[in-house]
């Protein structure tokens, strides 16, 4: 009986510290994708500005702390909207306040969002009439929006697309239901604003926090035209929803990694138990952390929501 306890215990801490490694791969191993997708967007959107012929000021003053990059407002000869394909980047975003600084993808599917911040395709861009949407997981794949509640009525964000460089003003921030699509809308008391959109609270998908910024204009400028209809809401209705609410994908190469993993775990405490050496511990724990790795990697994307 004593012997069943114990190999019961074991298994039941097992088990615990392979759930915390989970979560810590949620917390912070997802990010080490995130970054290396953000050096990629880097690259890809310093190019298409080239192309372009617009340039970016954020890149040459980056923020620090709690300061304010001047950027200007609107481009004086604007280049037509580019048609950028979902995954590309097609933005710079810097919120000098949260020392945020990252590269926004067109599109907020999840395979979108795990490259960084991402653009509701179905509103306007940046510096256009009406509402620009991105989304931004807050707890997991870098966390980009992960301090968004701190940001309050006043404070500043900033951001270069392949039309110029624009600066936002905060003015309100709002928690809604995940399906709240009305915030995707145009603002009737003002022509451009900047939404961005987060999971909240935070480790859970709950809700949607909500924050809003109005386009800083000099005396007498206008913003740019906006590339999609702003009197169609409908498409609108189902793009909150399903950003940032996990997308169950094939579950059948998770259960077949996960088996492989148990079969090299036990394989190796066999080994170990038969050989109790260092060296047979590191040769059993390089396979299995292998492993454990992609099988952490699959299942996190079979989940039903990502943070």
């Amino acid at each position: 009986m004593r012997r069943t306890l114990a190999g019961i215990g074991k298994v039941l801490i097992t088990l615990g510290l392979l759930i915390l490694l989970f979560v810590a791969y949620q917390l912070w191993g997802t990010g080490i994708y995130t970054a290396r997708a953000q050096n990629q967007l880097e690259s890809q959107f310093q190019e298409s500005l080239v192309d372009a012929g617009v340039d970016d000021p954020l890149v040459a003053t980056p923020p620090t702390g709690t300061g304010s990059t001047s950027v200007p407002p609107t481009a004086t000869n604007v280049p037509p909207a580019p048609s950028v394909p979902d995954g590309d980047a097609m933005a710079h975003l810097v919120i000098p306040k949260i020392g945020l600084d990252s590269y926004v993808v067109q599109g907020v599917d999840e395979a979108d969002l795990r490259k960084g911040p991402g653009h509701y395709g179905v509103t306007s861009l940046p510096g256009q009439r009406g509402n620009a949407a991105i989304a931004g997981h807050r707890t997991t794949y870098g966390a980009p929006f992960g301090e968004l509640d701190a940001l309050e009525a006043g404070d500043t964000i900033q951001i270069t697309t392949l039309q110029g460089a624009f600066e936002y003003r905060i003015y309100d921030k709002v928690v809604v239901a995940p399906d709240a699509y009305q915030v995707l809308e145009p603002d009737p008391d003002r022509i451009s604003i900047l939404t961005l959109t987060t999971c909240h609270p935070k480790y859970s998908a709950a809700q949607r926090l909500i924050v809003r910024a109005e386009l800083v204009l000099p005396p007498g400028a206008r913003p740019l035209p906006s590339s999609v209809n702003l009197d169609d809401p409908t498409v609108k209705r189902e793009a909150l929803g399903n950003a940032l609410s996990g997308d169950s994908g094939s579950r059948t190469p998770t259960v077949l990694v996960g088996l492989l993993t148990a079969l090299i775990g036990g394989l190796w405490w066999l080994l170990f138990h038969r050989h109790p050496r260092w060296t047979t511990w590191i040769i059993g724990a390089i396979p299995f952390g292998i492993a454990l790795f992609a099988f952490y990697y699959l299942l996190e994307r079979v989940l039903p929501a990502n943070y």
